[in-house]
């Protein structure tokens, strides 16, 4: 049995590619409370079930931002793993509402790839990361930026 290898070099990444990321998350009540209190989120719409009763969705919505962080950690193995920085984050769009016990899921396309104009062990991958619930909604999507070792990259 190989191991997991954690992410990939500049050269593996291709134009075009859509890459289905194996890892997945339920959204479980705790998460949604920790990560509320954590990020001191305390609007009831997150955390209170008899308000969010009488609101549009008449249940407890996870924020966004929790979303947003399950969707770019779920790429990590394939996307970021040999990252030297993560430049830019661009265009989030929440696109549908997450509720507890939702399950998230992620696939990227690769863009676009530079060569690093100042050293040349390296460069940068242009990415579009979907996330998804278990109904294969689309529920969040963002860019980024990534600025990834090549294979001659030496630590």
């Amino acid at each position: 049995m190989e191991a997991n290898k954690m992410g990939n070099y500049f050269e593996d990444f291709k134009v075009g590619e859509v890459i289905h990321h194996c890892q997945s998350k339920t959204i479980f009540e705790s998460d949604n409370n920790l990560f509320s209190l954590l990020t001191m989120n305390h609007h009831p719409v997150h955390i209170n079930i008899d308000y969010c009763k009488d609101n549009q969705h008449g249940q407890v919505l996870v924020p966004g931002t929790l979303v947003f962080c399950l969707a770019v950690h779920l790429t990590v193995l394939d996307i970021s793993g040999k990252a030297i920085a993560n430049l830019a984050y661009e265009n989030i769009d929440h696109l549908k509402p997450t509720f507890i016990n939702d399950t998230i899921y992620s696939k990227t396309e690769i863009l676009d790839k530079t060569d690093s104009r100042s050293k040349n062990d390296r460069g940068i991958v242009y990415v579009e990361t979907t996330g998804y619930n278990q109904d294969n909604v689309d529920v969040i999507r963002f860019r980024r930026k990534i600025l990834i070792k090549k294979s001659n990259y030496e630590e």
